[in-house]
């Protein structure tokens, strides 16, 4: 076992950054008459096919927080982080069938535009401001960070700062060519990620079975992993008693069981697949049929992630606890790269492809999206009204060098503590500060037709103000046994008194049922249909046959999961 990449390793990584980037200039060439349109680079013209929607959510979506952040958690907690994923897919299918249909309708292309159309403009400016921030100093940071610490680990632990900017640069490659050369270059990141992901997957198991005298039996490894740790293998952590240790109390503060089902991962999911710009996008420029089957794509795609990024955390788990991993450097975040260096040389390359390619098509993602909100809700409207299309093209790539230099400088010295927190509970957790009142704003402009302007800024302050609440005074504002019983003691202690919190997912759950009430509350003052509210029709959420049967598909795949691990 060596952690270091060898010749054949770095040849393999060659290869894969050669055809990225030579596919992704052909497609530019291809557009390049188009160079200057703004249409063109910020929504590629409309023109994605559902594969390529498909495969560029998928793509943007798993970064360095899944392969290393999810992966630690599956170290740390086991099957049950597997419900971000699965849900994701009933996400998706929800955001296929009822949202899409209504952003298309209205010739939606941005989500501050969303919020302009249906509120006004100073809804739209407050969420455009939030996101920029949300998307440069959680999102993207987050990514870089922990996307050069996994890769430094295996190139010998001493090129943090070079592989950090070689990343910045690699993704500022593809994303200079605006949305369509991002989505269609996705595609073959997509195929490195699942590929190379299952091989590491594959391989662990084997390394598991190995280890206990099964020889290179990749199925005897995963019974084994279920005999070993038949903990991991539940899909509710059970909720702590007056006995339970710190460890138990620590896993529910990550996921609190059933709860979380009632509360926040499904307005974390809802919010990140139908409310993110980051998301969306890929569907906005495409016609309803394609996009739809796109989200779908996307959605049957989610089921396979959790074996690719979680199954290699139990793994190092359980050799862990039994003397097959001498050490795991930087704590339950180190799982993924400490599995890694069971690969043998040439495919150790392609799983540290596979790894670059979740980083850098997130990156490029989330680059492309905040150059777009910035160049079209801020820049076009507040500072140059008039701007041609050549200059909005200048202008959004302005923007995309300065977000990723921003990222790089937050990230240099990881001066936001993203290592410390662990990078998926990270980005989780205070992505959850906005994301009540965004979801809320969103859904009830959607579907509500007496929702208010006024009722919107209110509420995402408010889903904001009550998260912060809820998250980081409530325990010590109301008691630390209070709110149904919800605080639990996180076993650190500040000037002698012991520190409590509240699982961040019940802390978004609060912070969403109080702010729909206030929007709710607020809107019965103003008319019965808001002028600016959408017009629903019927027609556009009917499915067609083979629309309805992949959803059915989809949905009795997750059904057969639960059963399993429940």
């Amino acid at each position: 076992m060596s952690s270091k990449l060898a010749f054949a390793d770095y040849a393999v990584f060659i290869i894969y950054f050669l055809v990225v980037s030579i596919y992704g200039y052909i497609i530019y060439r291809k557009r390049e008459k188009n160079e200057h349109d703004a249409k063109a680079y910020f929504l590629a013209e409309g023109t994605l096919t559902w594969w390529a929607i498909g495969a560029s959510l998928i793509a943007s979506n798993i970064s360095a927080e899944q392969f290393i952040g999810m992966s630690g958690e599956g170290f740390f907690l086991g099957i049950a982080v597997a419900a971000y994923e699965w849900l994701a897919a009933v996400a998706l299918i929800i955001v296929a069938v009822w949202f899409i249909p209504v952003y298309l309708k209205n010739k939606i292309y941005t989500m501050p535009q969303f919020l302009k159309t249906r509120y006004n403009e100073s809804t739209a400016l407050i969420m455009a401001v939030f996101w920029l921030f949300l998307y440069v100093f959680v999102n993207l940071t987050s990514i870089l960070y922990l996307g050069a610490v996994a890769i430094n680990g295996l190139a010998g632990g001493e090129y943090l700062h070079a592989i950090m900017i070689g990343l910045a640069v690699f993704a500022l490659i593809i994303s200079l060519g605006g949305m369509k050369v991002v989505a269609y270059t996705d595609v073959i990141q997509v195929a490195v990620l699942i590929i190379g992901g299952l091989v590491t997957t594959y391989i662990a198991l084997t390394v598991v079975a190995e280890h206990f005298g099964f020889g290179k039996d990749a199925l005897a490894g995963l019974n084994l992993l279920m005999e070993k740790a038949p903990e991991h293998f539940k899909m509710i952590i059970d909720r702590p008693t007056a006995s339970s240790s710190q460890l138990e109390i620590d896993k529910y503060l990550t996921f609190p069981g059933l709860m979380s089902y009632l509360a926040g991962i499904w307005i974390i999911n809802l919010n990140y697949w139908g409310c993110n710009q980051y998301i969306t996008q890929r569907a906005l420029g495409a016609d309803l049929q394609t996009a739809r089957n796109g989200i779908l794509f996307a959605g049957f795609l989610k089921l396979l992630m959790p074996l690719i990024v979680m199954l290699p955390g139990i793994a190092a788990y359980v050799l862990y606890q039994n003397g097959g991993l001498p050490q795991l450097i930087g704590g339950k975040d180190g799982a993924y790269s400490a599995m890694l260096t069971f690969l043998p040389t040439g495919l150790k390359g392609l799983s540290v492809a596979a790894l670059t390619a979740a980083i850098v098509a997130s990156l490029a993602g989330k680059v492309n999206s905040i150059s777009t909100i910035y160049t079209l809700d801020v820049h076009k409207k507040y500072i140059q009204k008039n701007a041609s299309d050549r200059h909005q093209v200048n202008i959004g790539r302005y923007a995309v060098f300065a977000s990723m230099l921003l990222a790089v400088l937050f990230t240099w010295n990881d001066i936001l503590g993203i290592g410390g927190v662990g990078g998926f509970t990270y980005i989780q957790k205070y992505t959850g500060f906005i994301s009540p009142g965004v979801f809320a704003m969103f859904f009830l402009g959607m579907f509500w037709k007496r929702t208010t302007g006024t009722a919107a800024i209110v509420g995402v302050i408010a889903g904001f103000l009550l998260s912060v609440l809820f998250n980081e005074f409530a325990p010590a504002l109301f008691g630390n046994e209070t709110l149904l019983y919800t605080a639990w003691p996180t076993g650190k202690i500040v000037d002698g008194i012991p520190v409590y919190e509240i699982p961040f997912h019940i802390c978004m759950g609060l912070s969403f049922v109080f702010t729909m009430l206030l929007m709710i509350a607020i809107s019965f003052a103003g008319p019965k249909v808001n002028p600016k509210a959408f017009e629903l029709d019927t027609q556009m959420f009917k499915l067609k046959p083979q629309t309805t049967v992949l959803i059915v598909i989809t949905l009795l795949i997750i059904a057969a999961l639960y059963a399993k691990f429940w």
